[in-house]
């Protein structure tokens, strides 16, 4: 097998310059970057991981911890990770929190032992065990936040504006003619949810219709908003947002349950755009957000970080878009079509 002196030889470099140009590439002149990376393919050269991570203590991984393995939302960010990040190098590794701090921190730990190069979070807390390590290096610490936006924590991070897109979920509603709508929100105690309810009640006060939204407390589970569901349908709402696509897929079951039809009689709008949701019936009108490119742009940032690439303090918003499909109709006579 070619080694990586093969490389230098062939290519008129030191073994340094070889290594720099597969390990911070951003750092060589392009024509000695070029005409290294030909000798590399020419020759088939794959680096020795396992030496030179001994060499430089990197790990060549990526951690990754998602609340919640079992929400499909997650499986399309952690798709995106992977690609940018294997381009890069690096492997990703996944670690599922279940919303459990204890958790989080065995998986943090993982970086303070450097089994792991950087860490990127989807949930809205960061490790405690990791507040000493952003305290000392700041922006140089390795660690990216996505999806659950929150300025305190102080970390790059890659989200939608997730008021923004409530207020398009809540006008769309009022554009066809409903007022007394239920909403169906997360956890208070995160970030997105608070700001999708803050989006939602920035709408509804444009047309005067605070006091007719409805709002009730689920998990992002099906079974949660089932359960919720039922209270609405009982005050005569017309339209229910959900925070989540599983949310308002267990809400038009719950309609379903109670002899009603979407979205005859009870619109339905959810957020994330899942797979599934132009196949569930009636297909599902959603907030769609471009998942796979939070978890490219999340890397993006990690191993800028990583490769001592000097940037501010990095906030990407991305576009959310608005998919209106079949869950959704105009009311007549206080009720829908």
């Amino acid at each position: 097998m070619p080694t990586i002196i093969d490389v230098a030889a062939m290519a008129g470099v030191s073994t340094a310059t070889v290594s720099r140009v597969l390990s911070q590439p951003q750092r060589v002149a392009e024509p000695t970057r070029l005409r290294v990376l030909q000798v590399v393919q020419s020759l088939g050269y794959s680096p020795n991981v396992a030496a030179r991570t001994l060499r430089t203590l990197r790990a060549a991984k990526i951690l990754l911890t998602v609340p919640d393995i079992s929400n499909p939302f997650f499986a399309s960010v952690i798709r995106g990770a992977e690609e940018v990040a294997r381009d890069a190098g690096y492997a990703i590794v996944v670690g599922d929190t279940r919303h459990d701090p204890e958790v989080e921190d065995q998986y943090a730990d993982m970086l303070s032992r450097r089994e792991v190069d950087g860490l990127i979070f989807l949930g809205h807390r960061l490790p405690e065990s990791l507040k000493p390590l952003l305290a000392a290096q700041g922006p140089a610490a390795p660690i990216v936040n996505g999806c659950e936006y929150s300025p305190d924590i102080g970390v790059p991070s890659v989200h939608i504006d997730n008021a923004a897109a409530s207020v398009d979920a809540i006008e769309h509603l009022i554009a066809l003619g409903h007022r007394d709508i239920g909403v169906i929100a997360g956890p208070s105690i995160s970030p997105i949810s608070r700001d999708r309810l803050a989006g939602a009640m920035i709408a509804a006060d444009r047309h005067g219709l605070r006091d007719r939204l409805r709002v009730r407390a689920g998990d992002y589970s099906a079974r949660s908003a089932f359960e919720q569901a039922d209270n609405l349908i009982a005050q005569s709402v017309t339209a229910i947002f959900c925070f989540s696509d599983e949310m308002a897929m267990g809400a038009i079951s719950a309609i379903g349950r109670a002899g009603l039809s979407c979205p005859r009689d009870v619109s339905v709008i959810g957020f994330d755009d899942l797979p599934l949701a132009r196949f569930f019936q009636p297909a599902l009108t959603t907030i769609a957000q471009p998942k796979a490119m939070i978890g490219r742009r999340a890397v993006e940032l990690l191993v800028d970080i990583l490769r001592n690439v000097e940037t501010p303090l990095q906030q990407v918003t991305l576009r959310h878009e608005l998919v209106v499909r079949d869950s959704t109709a105009t009311v007549r006579n206080g009720k829908a079509r």
